[in-house]
């Protein structure tokens, strides 16, 4: 059984999405299952759109690309369903339907175990 490990955007900068989609897409290169959580904080990096915004900051790998491992390979992807409201959200909205929207409680029993948790 592989390592768990949890990765949270709390925040609406480059300086909070950057860092959390490259620790999670290196995780995935370790084989470890990714669980990845947005804050409603950090919600705006689940919306279409927002990351391209971003470009391909000088010195890093490109957000998209990082997203795209992330969507395609992370065991859960979340979107805190408090953000909806809080932030003005549509669950329509998202870049992608494979994030889940569920508050936390259901996201905290999938990643039960997780031997790494990293906030961003």
């Amino acid at each position: 059984m592989a390592e768990k490990m949890v990765i949270v955007c709390n925040g609406d900068t480059p300086a909070s999405i950057m860092p959390s989609l490259i620790f999670a897409t290196s995780g995935i290169a370790l084989d470890y299952e990714v669980y990845y959580f947005f804050c409603p904080a950090g919600a705006r990096w689940s919306l279409k759109g927002e990351l391209e915004k971003l470009g391909t900051p000088k010195g890093l790998p490109n957000p998209v690309d990082l997203w795209d491992t992330l969507i395609e390979s992370a065991e859960r992807v979340t979107l805190c369903l408090l953000a909806l409201e809080n932030k003005g959200i549509n669950a329509e909205d998202r870049r992608d339907e494979r994030i889940v929207v569920e508050p936390l409680p259901p996201f905290l029993m999938e990643a039960d175990g997780a031997t790494m948790t990293f906030t961003f």
